[in-house]
């Protein structure tokens, strides 16, 4: 069973940036795909950023490519992701999630979710 909580949302300007981390316990980080996920009130929940166990393949959604980046320090357990170039309509509730069974990206399927941290961009 792994534990997955989120961190570093918050309230920032358009233009600015932010960095989520996501830390695991209770299960072999390394040996999971990892993803980060956002939904806002009223919308579906999007795919942002997957990386997988190892972290030398990534995948990024067409809305924030080029401006978030998304890694894994497997050593501490722990997930990231870069937000630069914020924009209003990245306010959301993002979350990291945690999936088995692939050594590439994890586009669906996931076992594990975190509880959700918020992110503002004021415009």
């Amino acid at each position: 069973q792994v534990q997955l909580v989120e961190s570093g949302g918050g309230l920032v300007q358009a233009g600015g940036s932010l960095r989520l981390s996501c830390a695991a316990s209770g299960g072999t980080f390394s040996a999971y795909a990892m993803g980060w996920f956002r939904q806002a009130p009223g919308e579906e929940r999007e795919c942002v950023a997957l990386i997988s166990r190892s972290g030398s393949s990534t995948y990024y959604g067409r809305s924030v490519k080029g401006r978030f980046t998304i890694s894994r320090d497997n050593a501490k357990n722990t997930l990231y992701l870069q937000m630069n170039s914020l924009k209003h309509e990245d306010t959301a509730v993002y979350y990291c999630a945690a999936g088995g069974g692939t050594s590439g990206v994890k586009f669906s399927g996931y076992d594990y979710w975190g509880q959700g941290t918020q992110v503002t961009v004021s415009s």
